[in-house]
């Protein structure tokens, strides 16, 4: 993230039980509760599978993945195998920034109606400093798996299904703002729900939803109550991620966040665990982001509220 320096089957079967979307600006979004019901458990092995490849792409390309380096390409070569694979259409989408070449993989499942597409995506690149494990490993590896699952389950929306890796975000965004600048007018228009998961690990963890757009906000809410886990407005991040561009234009936009360098408070601590007065990610842009920086609870958790917000909003 570029930010400033300063018993799951029951919970699962409550959620199917009960979930009625608020009314929101989601255009034609409806009541989802027979899609809930098939949403997959994302095992979060598998997301820490692709976490350990980040890790190792890293170690064997100067310690980080960064924008321009030749950890990130490899990174996203990675992910593009494992899509291609699975019967996704791949595109590699190439800029330039800082005199460097930067890449964003975009992938498509096949089918859905087009002129109603919902995405999913996060930032594949990290800050030099370090690997990135948890920003954004955490997220690029959980929406990569829940691709991987849709692929699984022969899912057949009835939206398109689109999932995005971008790059050079820590340097501001880039990859979705240029993703997002040279898109038709026509093209906006069809994206009818963008939803962005930008550091769901953080070993310190918090349950963060951004409240951009009602019905994606409840979307998420609805899970995480089926779970008894609190949730808090997101604003952290607010504006500072992969998410902005998308808003900037009028696309509706949601997601998730488990904190960066703020400090957790009492009361957070109190409700979600964890230590107060210590940041919810420590290793936060530094060499220390490895893949011992992460909660399991936390990445299971946001990995699964990502698959359910997938197959509810794309049904």
């Amino acid at each position: 993230m570029k930010l400033s320096v300063s018993g799951r089957a029951a919970a699962a079967a409550v959620v199917a039980a009960t979930t009625l979307l608020a009314t929101g600006s989601l255009a034609g979004a409806a009541p989802a509760t027979p899609a809930v019901a098939a949403v997959p458990d994302i095992p979060v092995a598998n997301v820490k599978a692709h976490l350990s490849q980040f890790q190792s792409i890293a170690t064997a390309n100067g310690g980080n993945r960064a924008h321009g380096r030749t950890g990130y390409r490899a990174s996203l070569d990675y992910v593009k195998a494992k899509l291609d694979a699975a019967g996704f259409t791949t595109t590699i989408q190439q800029f330039t920034s800082s005199s460097r070449t930067g890449y964003n993989l975009i992938a498509d499942w096949p089918g859905g109606d087009t002129t109603r597409v919902v995405m999913a995506g996060s930032h594949l690149d990290s800050v030099t400093a370090g690997p990135g494990i948890n920003d954004n490993g955490s997220g690029s590896a959980a929406v990569l798996e829940t691709a991987l699952a849709v692929s699984r389950a022969g899912l057949q929306p009835t939206r398109h299904l689109r999932f995005a890796w971008w790059g050079a975000e820590e340097l501001g965004m880039v990859g979705s703002r240029y993703y997002v600048n040279n898109l038709s007018s026509a093209n906006r228009s069809r994206i009818s729900a963008y939803l962005n998961f930008d550091m769901i690990g953080s070993p310190n963890p918090g349950y963060f939803v951004y409240d951009d757009d009602p019905t994606i906000e409840q979307t998420f809410k609805t899970y995480f109550s089926g779970l008894g886990v609190p949730t808090e407005i997101e604003t952290e991040g607010d504006g500072r991620s992969d998410h902005a561009p998308f808003k900037n234009v009028g696309i509706p936009v949601g997601g998730l966040f488990s904190g960066a360098d703020y400090v957790k408070t009492s009361a957070q601590a109190a409700k979600w665990g964890g230590t107060a007065g210590q940041p919810f990610d420590r290793c936060y842009h530094s060499s220390c982001d490895t893949i011992a920086n992460l909660n399991d609870t936390a990445l299971d958790r946001n990995a699964d509220a990502l698959a359910y917000a997938v197959w509810t909003l794309s049904s």
